[in-house]
């Protein structure tokens, strides 16, 4: 049967399919379009089903905020042409935006079928990695970044017990530039306490066995051991490392001029740090 330009051209921009296929589908279906979209979708599981094993190392963070609340969900794709695809990033807007509606913490079959529908379409292997949701009290401000890339984005929640000041400008800003300083240094420890014992033992061994080298009484040597950990702790920590702005200064120095200027205490709640495939 003969098949319609403008039918065809309807099942593309509904479908998001190639022209051939939406025309060879319409054909298969005696011209219907209800049939002829079934037809697509069913080819494009099959064809997603197919690809199910292959890796998928490319992908976005999507940060979706009000201002009380948070969502960060990862969506990964094969290819770094789908990743930059502004049907794939918005499919993650999407889904930050729904489950922030929805008050989702973690990923529902809802939003994975908005994958799944864009997968079908696309017929690259996606998914939806993972996703989170971040509630702030009364006397929290939450604040976010991703990256220009969209391969890694941050979110921070400070904590004021003047909770006027979570208005302020200099708070808001500070909280901002703690996200920055979180995605340009990668911490991997939030504070000293938060560090493993064993991870620190591990590096005692590695800072006693340069230093038995070094010819120095006992008691220096173990000062340089010593000395070699809070440097190194500092690096790793988030509220050790020098302050992205002004490395003169750590985050917590920071921030307790930041509450000084202000006139409040202002500690860290929570810090989320995501990075595309860790």
């Amino acid at each position: 049967m003969e098949i319609k330009a403008s039918d065809v051209k309807a099942l593309r921009e509904k479908t998001g399919a190639g022209m051939m296929e939406c025309k060879k589908a319409l054909q298969e279906c005696n011209g219907d379009a209800k049939e002829a979209e079934k037809y697509l979708k069913e080819k494009g599981l099959a064809a997603v089903e197919k690809r199910a094993n292959r890796a998928t190392s490319e992908g976005i963070i999507v940060i979706k905020t009000t201002a009380s609340k948070a969502v960060m969900a990862e969506l990964t794709c094969e290819t770094d042409f789908v990743a930059k695809n502004a049907d794939f990033i918005a499919v993650g807007d999407k889904i930050a935006e729904t489950a922030l509606e929805k008050g989702y913490t973690d990923v529902q079959q809802e939003l994975s079928d908005m994958v799944l529908d864009l997968a079908t379409r696309v017929r690259e292997n996606m998914g939806l990695r993972r996703l989170t949701a971040v509630q702030a009290a009364g006397d929290e401000y939450i604040a976010h970044y991703v990256h220009s890339d969209k391969k890694t984005g941050a979110v921070v929640v400070l904590k004021s017990d003047k909770p006027d000041a979570l208005a302020d400008k200099a708070l808001q800003e500070f909280a901002y530039d703690c996200c920055l300083h979180a995605a340009a240094f990668n911490p991997l420890y939030v504070r000293k306490d938060d560090v493993d014992q064993a991870y620190i033992d591990e590096q005692l061994e590695v800072f006693r066995g340069q230093a038995a080298e070094l010819d120095k009484p006992a008691n220096v040597k173990e000062g340089i051991v010593k000395g070699k950990l809070n440097k190194h702790l500092a690096e790793i920590c988030f509220l050790e490392q020098a302050f992205v702005k002004d490395d003169k200064v750590s985050v917590a120095a920071k921030m307790a001029d930041v509450g000084k200027q202000l006139g409040a205490k202002i500690s860290l709640s929570k810090l989320i740090l995501w990075q595309l495939g860790q």
